[in-house]
């Protein structure tokens, strides 16, 4: 059984948090513009496979944690929605245009196995990502129901939503970069996202 009251709340929660501003997404914005998108995608499996290390490293640890220890349940609720109203306000509070300038324009000559790897060390290598995965997934889990079930579901959600916001980043092409260099359209999408997720946050925290 699932607790699909979570599950129906997890999904747009981890949209939102994909479809924002992130390197991985850049990244898939950056190549579709330079390379095109067919060529992209063997970067954005490599992402999709170090998203899913990352999240089921995050949760094993977690809900072993869990299993021994269940109060730490409750104190992992209220770090997870404190975090996701943490990350609201700084949304909120964030001025700035889409960072292209870091990242490489030119990669004709990058090969399949070099995009993958790209897509796999941008993914694991990222601590935002592995504080975000610790912080936000234990509230969307129920210590009651069959862990190795929930965590399948939570990184199928995670590896739909990622790749949807990288597609929709990589065929977007110049017109998706246009729109979000600018800093009002940013400011405007940062304040969307950052409401749900304060709201969001508030919810775990209280619920």
């Amino acid at each position: 059984m699932l607790d699909l009251t979570l599950f129906a709340l997890f999904i747009p929660t981890f949209f939102v948090v994909s479809i924002t501003q992130s390197m991985c997404m850049t990244l898939a914005l950056t190549l579709g513009m330079s390379i095109g998108v067919k060529r992209t995608m063997w970067m954005m499996f490599g992402e999709l496979l170090g998203v899913a290390i990352v999240a089921v490293s995050a949760v094993i640890g977690v809900s072993t944690i869990m299993l021994q220890y269940p109060f730490i349940f409750q104190i992992l609720k209220w770090v997870g929605g404190l975090y996701l109203m943490w990350l609201g306000l700084n949304m909120w509070l964030n001025r700035g245009k889409l960072a292209l300038s870091s990242l490489p324009q030119e990669q004709q000559t990058i090969s399949r196995k070099q995009l993958f790897n790209q897509g796999l060390v941008t993914a694991v290598a990222n601590p935002k990502g592995w504080a975000f995965m610790i912080s936000l997934l234990p509230p969307f889990i129920n210590p009651e129901l069959s862990m190795p079930l929930q965590l399948t579901v939570l990184v199928a959600i995670i590896m739909v939503s990622e790749f949807v916001c990288m597609m929709l980043y990589a065929s977007g092409g110049k017109t998706l970069a246009n729109l979000l260099k600018s800093e009002n359209n940013v400011t405007k999408m940062n304040k969307i996202s950052g409401t749900l997720m304060v709201a969001v946050g508030v919810w775990l925290a209280l619920g």
